[in-house]
């Protein structure tokens, strides 16, 4: 498994009412041992989460699947991470 970096940074269109069904996503994710680090940015333009996939192709999958990203309210940036 390799591990990426998920960057979201609110756009325009956010909305609040997206951010339960985020947490949701992030607690999905933790639960199939996938999610090991999330939390949102102390200057409230988005956050970022860790998570373990195949590949990046995977994690593109994963993250676009996130209700931030697919309504509009965040745009996602992935980095796979080479941790130390």
């Amino acid at each position: 498994m390799n591990t990426y970096l998920m960057l979201t940074t609110r756009t325009d269109q956010f909305k609040q009412k997206h951010v339960a069904g985020h947490y949701e996503f992030l607690d999905r994710l933790q639960a199939e041992k996938r999610l090991k680090l999330f939390g949102p940015f102390s200057d409230a333009t988005g956050g970022a989460y860790v998570i373990e996939a195949g590949s990046l192709e995977e994690a593109e999958e994963i993250g676009h699947a996130d209700p931030l990203v697919t309504s509009g309210s965040s745009m996602l940036t992935i980095k796979e991470w080479k941790l130390k």
